[in-house]
């Protein structure tokens, strides 16, 4: 019988240590747990960030790690373009929209060829959180060009989807976004925004949304926690031709 590594034990006693523990209580200190398991902090943190990503904690900053109860997963395809509160609204889960900042700022030089714009031409930013339940779940970026969205627009009514606004308003027409996706440490805005630690693992989603005559209209980036979240793709199975040999001497 083969024995477990270190670490797979040590994955093991905490998974253990977190089924024992009520929802909502607070594991002990790390340099506490870290004795109790007979292991470095460095070591413990890395193992507690694999239960993160599961949704199972949630650490806070200043304040200790948490044991989160049982979470419904948003799951999502990605060959159809649609908001998280969509996506919820469809499985019934009640999102909220968090802190919400509205601002005016230049266009870079990236973002200006991104929204073939010219450098310093003004830009709607919008940035919030999505809560699901207690906890935030999701931080969101839009920047658009204002004659696509003024800043004005966003002051009443608006529940956290730029998508969906644009959508109500039927104008401008749109048709698809691309998007690129990548893990990516949380900065230390990202981090107070999603409550978790710096340098924690996030799903990002990078996309620039398109109108009927080829316009980027917004560029956003999504940051998700990936323990609350789970997207798949359904892709077709590529037909080839087979291979035809030809013989080069005749």
């Amino acid at each position: 019988m083969t024995s477990l590594s270190p670490f797979k034990r040590l994955a093991a006693e905490l998974a253990q240590l977190i089924a024992e523990t009520p929802a909502g209580d607070r594991l002990p200190s790390e340099p506490a747990l870290a004795r109790q398991l007979g292991v470095s902090r460095a070591t413990l943190r890395e193992a507690m960030r694999a239960f993160e990503g599961q949704g199972l904690l949630r650490r806070r900053q200043g304040v200790g790690t948490f044991v989160v109860g049982q979470q419904q997963v948003l799951e999502s395809g990605l060959e159809v373009l649609e908001s998280i509160e969509t996506l919820a609204q469809r499985i019934h889960l009640p999102v909220t929209m968090g802190d919400l900042v509205i601002d005016q700022s230049a266009a870079g030089s990236d973002e200006a060829i991104t929204l073939n714009i010219r450098p310093g031409s003004p830009l709607t930013q919008v940035s919030r959180t999505l809560w699901v339940e207690a906890r935030p779940v999701a931080y969101l970026i839009d920047r658009l060009p204002v004659d696509v969205l003024t800043p004005a627009e966003l002051k009443n009514g608006f529940t956290g989807s730029v998508l969906d606004l644009l959508l109500r308003r039927g104008s401008p027409p749109l048709i698809q976004s691309r998007t690129e996706i990548s893990a990516v440490p949380a900065t230390v805005e990202i981090a107070r925004a999603l409550e978790i630690q710096r340098g924690d693992v996030l799903l990002c989603f990078t996309a620039d949304l398109y109108t009927l005559d080829g316009r980027v209209v917004d560029h956003s980036f999504s940051y998700f926690l990936p323990g609350f979240f789970r997207f798949h793709v359904v892709r077709s199975v590529g037909v080839t031709q087979p291979a035809t040999w030809t013989n080069p001497s005749v």
